[in-house]
Formats: structure tokens, C-alpha cells, sequence
């Protein structure tokens, strides 16, 4: 059975400043006092991004004194922003809240309990029958990841709708007074966002949709999930994630990443590229994470991608960067707006997180 994805709705924080605005306030933060700023210059202008939304002022970030601060605000914010997110995904879909019968949220910037997804049930009005499933750890890859398990449970009950919600708000979690590479490179890569995905079974019949739709005529709202697949790359535990320690999330980030992906990423679509009778060259729309630079690059020489392939992946990252688990589905967002393939092509959503590892979505148009 498939999955149709009815709605992509994304939101940004409201506070925008350009990257190099961003890069001077990270240098009275992180550098000590009379440091060259040289690396911190270079790494924020290699990372290919122009401009972020950020959930606080930016002047507040010097104020934001501990983990318990921080995660105050991520409390607060993530709530407001991922009910944005989850209303405008709704009415993208042409549902309300009681239509909902499946949540997942998904976020690896902040902790609370009750979680955020809790919070959302309340404050949008889903039915208080509604099953939950908050996720923390799987960090850039959960947005990839998230509509995979989406799928694996519309397969169960293909007359249900599920939506994921995801909501990172990343700056929260920048180290002051650590003048680390990682660190340094974090602080001009990530910004702050959220996303929400609807999605519907197979057999769901709702107000705008009377006879189930077919794989052979898909709705126009968005593709069907075809099939998904997971892979854990052992012995890559410290390549990325968090250390947590009394200030917070300090980053874990290697400079090992893109040999990773090109030691595995091409065995791994290929395979499962060849598991459905396609080729890579079958694929009319590739809807990748913007994991940075160089993981792009990776990307599109181990596949071996035509130019503009990942067009929509590098521009969301040089608008409003690396938003973790919710910027691949801002790509997947921008591609159904901009540059929807012609009906009945494949597409491969594809994004990398800690672990290490990568999670692959088929869809067909």
C-alpha cells in the first residue's frame, strides 16, 4: 500500500538577519577577546548561506544564560512554531485538526515534558484520542525519517491521516566562549525553523476526497510514498551529535561527513533504486537535505546528479540554511511549489543524521 502526502507546510522564525550581522555577534560570543577572527570569517562564508531566521533577537543570545534558559525559550517558541506549521499544513490539505489521527513531532534543539506535540493537541484542537509519538536523537535525518515511519504506520491503517510536525530551533544550542571548529562551524550553518507534513492512507476517504485516490492518479496536493528504506553505518557514532553537558547541546560535528556519504550513499540508492526496477538516472526530482557544502558536492558526484539536480536544495540552504530535521521537508516543500515533476515519475527524498546514518523515501509524482 502507499501513502499520499497531502500538504508541506513551513515556517521560519521571525527574526532574519544576514549572515554577516550573524557572524560579527558569534564573535563577541564564542571568540576571547582580542582573537583573530580570521577562521571564524572564513568557515561562516564557506558554508554557502546568505541570511537566517533566528528565534530570539539577536542581541539576546549574549542573555541567554544556561541549558535552563535556553530550553525555556525552545519550549515556548517550538510550541508556537510548530502549530503554525500544523495549521498551515491542515489547510493546505483541506482538514482540521479533528481529521488528525496520528502525530509525530520531531526535534533534537529542546526537551520538554510534556512534549511539544502535547502542548500543539491542545492548542490546535486535535481530538484528545489522538495517537502521539514524540522523536529526539535522530537530528538532520528525522524530516526524511519522519514521513518513512508516517508511511509504515498509514500501511497499518491505511484509513487514517498522520501528520509529522518538526521543529528545530538550533541557535538555542550555539556554545558561548567555545572557539571550537565545530562550534564555530555550527554557528554559520544552522538557523531556526519549522515544517509539517500531512499525509494520507490508502484507503482514507475525507470532505475533499470522496473515492480514494490511485498510484496511477495521484492527487495534485503532493506524491505517493512508494517505499522507504534505513541504514546505520557502525562505527560512525562520533561523526555527528551532541555532547550534553551543563550549558547544553555542544555539537559534535567531524570533518569526516562527506567521506561517510561517499563511502555509502551510492551503494545504498543504487540498491534500492535497483529493488524497483530504476536507475538514478529514472529519478526526476531529488529532494535532498542541505547538509552543507561539501556534503552537497559529495552528493551529487557519487550519484552522479545532472546539473541543477539539487537546485532547490541549494538555495534553501543559502536563504535560511540548515534547519536540521525541517529543511529537507522545506525542499520538499519548494519542489511541490516550483518544480513538481511531470505525473507518474520517481522521486528519492534523502537526508543523513547522526548515527551515522541515512534515510531514503521513493516517491512517484
Amino acid at each position: 500500500m502507499t501513502t499520499r502526502i497531502a500538504a508541506v507546510h513551513g515556517t521560519l522564525a521571525p527574526h532574519r538577519h544576514a549572515q554577516q550581522e550573524i557572524t560579527d555577534v558569534i564573535a563577541g560570543l564564542c571568540l576571547p577577546a582580542g582573537a583573530d577572527r580570521g577562521v571564524l570569517d572564513r568557515l561562516h562564508r564557506s558554508v554557502g548561506v546568505r541570511a537566517r531566521h533566528l528565534v530570539v533577537p539577536l542581541d539576546r543570545y549574549a542573555r541567554l544564560n544556561g541549558f535552563g534558559a535556553a530550553n525555556d525559550v525552545f519550549v515556548e517558541a517550538a510550541t508556537e512554531l510548530g502549530a503554525r506549521a500544523l495549521r498551515g499544513a491542515l489547510r493546505g490539505a483541506g482538514l482540521g485538526p479533528e481529521d488528525v489521527d496520528m502525530l509525530m513531532f520531531a526535534s533534537v534543539t529542546g526537551v520538554a515534558t510534556p512534549s511539544i506535540d502535547a502542548r500543539i493537541v491542545g492548542r490546535l484542537g486535535l481530538r484528545p484520542d489522538v495517537k502521539r509519538l514524540p522523536v529526539f536523537g535522530l537530528g538532520c535525518v528525522a524530516g526524511a525519517a519522519g514521513i518513512a515511519r508516517l508511511h509504515d504506520y498509514l500501511r497499518g491503517w491505511p484509513e487514517h491521516v498522520a501528520v509529522l510536525v518538526s521543529v528545530e530551533l538550533c541557535t538555542l544550542t550555539f556554545q558561548r566562549g567555545d572557539a571550537s571548529t565545530a562550534n564555530l562551524v555550527a554557528t554559520g550553518l544552522f538557523g531556526d525553523g519549522a515544517a509539517a507534513v500531512v499525509a494520507c492512507g490508502a484507503r482514507w476517504r475525507g470532505p475533499a476526497d470522496p473515492a480514494p485516490a490511485t498510484p496511477a492518479t495521484p492527487a495534485a496536493s503532493g506524491p505517493w510514498v512508494v517505499a522507504t528504506r534505513s541504514h546505520l553505518y557502525p562505527g560512525t557514532e562520533r561523526t555527528m551529535g551532541w555532547d550534553v553537558g551543563d550549558s547544553g547541546f555542544q555539537v559534535v560535528l567531524d570533518r569526516s561527513v562527506p567521506d561517510v556519504v561517499r563511502r555509502h550513499l551510492a551503494d545504498d540508492v543504487h540498491g534500492f533504486l535497483h529493488e524497483h526496477g530504476l536507475k538514478p538516472q529514472d529519478v526526476t526530482a531529488w529532494v535532498c537535505h542541505p547538509g552543507g557544502p561539501r556534503v552537497l558536492d559529495t552528493v551529487a558526484d557519487v550519484l552522479d546528479l545532472p546539473d541543477g539536480a539539487l537546485d532547490v536544495t541549494w538555495r534553501s540552504l543559502a536563504e535560511v540554511g540548515n534547519l536540521s530535521s525541517a529543511s529537507v521537508l522545506h525542499v520538499l516543500r519548494d519542489t511541490l511549489a516550483e518544480r513538481p515533476p511531470p505525473p507518474g515519475t520517481p522521486g528519492l527524498l534523502l537526508a543523513m543524521g547522526p548515527g551515522f546514518c541515512s534515510e531514503l523515501v521513493l516517491l512517484r509524482w
